[in-house]
């Protein structure tokens, strides 16, 4: 099982902006690989970076990726598609320069096609000339570069072909897994956050995420998965924005113990969408962290329970039962008792101290009237009899 995190873009955290630096903080965060954002248009002022961070991945052996412009239009009219795939191909020119290994790109709305043969027939011939594009960028016999030995020796980027999270949107898993099958040099990007909130909220157990794994490898055949993962605020089966983990109905806790518990055969690149970036991306791998623990510690006890059964002559089903028990047992002694939290507050008793207090005064003063009249005073000193202890408490 290989897993890699990182985040979509330079870390919040980054002072410098730039992608190279970016890869340093990564790297120092224990993190793998992150996704350059190149979603909008492609700058001919950041090539250098892009040369610099190629270099750097090359050296490093950092899974360098890229997102191509989110707003495409492949199944528009000849206009906007050609639009579209200008925008394309400075991002595969890109790729090439910072050697990534997958390149995510949309298709956009279904236009006149609307669902169906025809729309994922038009999506898979242009997806189709992508990849002949690559291969021709990647290849490129008239164009040496010494410096980029990945271009030589290495394979041209794969392309990524998203799953989307809006109904107008074409992309949903279907869609993707069928041009995918189609286009040999394509791959699909799971975008977990899309996938849930087109699904109207669906993945929410660890059997959920195997449920999604089984059918793209039973699909496509592939151990190798390239995913999103975001917090996302959904309506209605679209996705609205996205969130940060803790603060979504889709957590991160049920995907991490899929992988641990039954993701062995998985090589998995992780790449956090949230707001927070590399902090969600650190967020996940504690989870995958705690997970691997929590199987540990499951695996520990039964083989303890295993070594007991056979000491005692018990079977393991009897020792769990009593291990149980004696967990219900603790936990049950460690609940305060109700009476205990409904006893009267002690300090109530305390306060006839103040009127007695008062009563004090009053006592001496009718002890000076009193010597005047001995059989009054007989009287007084029956109901007021102070002794020396009393007085000390005034």
């Amino acid at each position: 099982m290989s897993i890699k995190l990182g985040p979509a873009g330079v870390p919040l955290s980054c002072k410098g902006r730039t992608i190279v630096e970016g890869m340093d903080d990564i790297i120092s965060l224990g993190l793998e690989t992150m996704e350059v954002q190149t979603v909008r248009m492609v700058a001919p002022q950041h090539f250098e970076q892009y040369w610099q961070a190629g270099v750097l991945a090359n050296k490093t052996d950092f899974e360098m990726n890229i997102h191509g412009p989110y707003y495409s239009e492949l199944l528009g009219g000849k206009v906007e598609r050609g639009r579209s795939l200008a925008k394309i191909e400075a991002t595969l020119q890109a790729a090439r320069t910072i050697n990534a290994r997958h390149i995510t790109l949309h298709a956009g709305h279904y236009g006149d096609f609307g669902r169906g043969h025809a729309a994922n027939e038009q999506v898979a011939n242009v997806f189709s000339g992508i990849v002949d594009r690559i291969h021709e960028i990647w290849h490129d016999d008239e164009d040496e570069f010494p410096v980029f030995p990945w271009i030589k020796d290495g394979t041209p980027s794969k392309i990524g072909v998203e799953t989307s999270g809006r109904q107008e949107l074409w992309g949903s898993l279907e869609e993707v897994l069928e041009v995918v099958n189609h286009v040999e040099g394509t791959v699909p990007v799971l975008n977990i956050a899309h996938i849930h909130a087109r699904g109207h909220g669906q993945m929410r157990t660890s059997e959920d995420y195997g449920e999604l794994f089984d059918v793209v490898r039973e699909s496509i055949g592939t151990k190798e998965f390239y995913c999103h993962f975001s917090g996302v605020e959904h309506r209605t089966g679209n996705a609205m924005h996205y969130t940060q983990i803790k603060k979504s109905d889709l957590n991160f806790e049920p995907l991490a113990e899929f992988i641990v518990e039954d993701g062995g055969w998985l090589d998995i690149t992780l790449i956090s969408d949230s707001p927070l970036l590399e902090h969600d991306a650190m967020y996940m791998m504690q989870n995958i962290e705690k997970s691997r623990h929590k199987q540990l510690e499951r695996k520990a006890r039964e083989d303890r329970r295993r070594a007991l059964a056979l000491q005692t002559g018990k079977s393991e089903e009897e020792l769990r039962s009593k291990e149980t028990q004696i967990a219900q047992a603790r936990k049950t002694a460690a609940t305060p008792a109700p009476a205990a939290q409904d006893a009267p507050a002690e300090p109530a008793k305390e306060e006839k101290a103040p009127a007695e207090a008062k009563k004090a005064p009053k006592a001496k003063a009718s002890k000076a009237k009193k010597e005047s009249k001995k059989a009054e005073e007989k009287e007084d000193d029956d109901v007021f009899d102070f002794d020396e202890e009393d007085d000390d408490l005034f």
